[in-house]
């Protein structure tokens, strides 16, 4: 996956969020409000980005806080400079960089699929806790559960799979998944299996 993978996600996400009158809506699923979950994204995009550049040390010298007096309009400007800031330290990682991730030692594409789930993932969970109708566009679902959960059926609707994989949904014919986790280092060193 590539920067232009989460500029474009980063593009879904604003859409939706520009159709929730009210930042202080409580998101009961992750225990905060909307600006909450936009909060947090941006949080983890810009650990990412750090993350990526400073190589295969560990680095936690601080916090990324949420500003409480913040509305969901100067929050979501945030996200959008913190998706770009993530989307142009992966173009710019050369093929070999790796960054700690408490999953697996990421590769830059593993980086990409991590930002393209926290944006695609907590916004369908905001979407549900509001009932708001929306779904990313496949192919970015298809591109992050490919990337992060290749053990989930690529024969099933992308954006159900990625759901399923993540505890969030139930494919037909598959136990729900209850415990979770996903590969953000190089799929070349996927094992066969589906982590727990």
């Amino acid at each position: 996956m590539t920067g232009d993978d989460l500029r474009a996600a980063g593009a879904a996400v604003q859409q939706l969020f520009a159709r929730v009158p009210d930042g202080a809506a409580a998101v009961p699923t992750l225990g905060t409000d909307v600006v909450g979950v936009a909060a947090h994204i941006t949080s983890c995009l810009t650990w990412y980005a750090q993350d990526l550049v400073a190589g295969p040390v560990e680095v936690s010298a601080f916090d990324v806080v949420r500003r409480p007096d913040a509305d969901l309009a100067e929050t979501c400007q945030q996200l959008g400079a913190a998706t770009e800031v993530l989307a142009r330290v992966v173009d710019t990682a050369g093929p070999a960089e790796r960054g700690v991730h408490d999953w697996g030692l990421a590769d830059a594409s593993g980086f990409a699929g991590m930002g393209c789930a926290e944006l695609l993932l907590h916004t369908g969970d905001v979407a549900a806790d509001r009932e708001l109708d929306w779904t990313p566009p496949s192919r970015l679902a298809e591109a992050t559960r490919a990337r992060l959960f290749p053990w989930a059926p690529a024969d099933a609707d992308p954006w159900a799979a990625l759901l399923w994989a993540t505890g969030r949904g139930e494919l037909p014919g598959r136990e729900p998944v209850t415990s979770w986790r996903w590969h953000c280092a190089p799929l070349s060193e996927w094992d066969g299996t589906q982590p727990r």
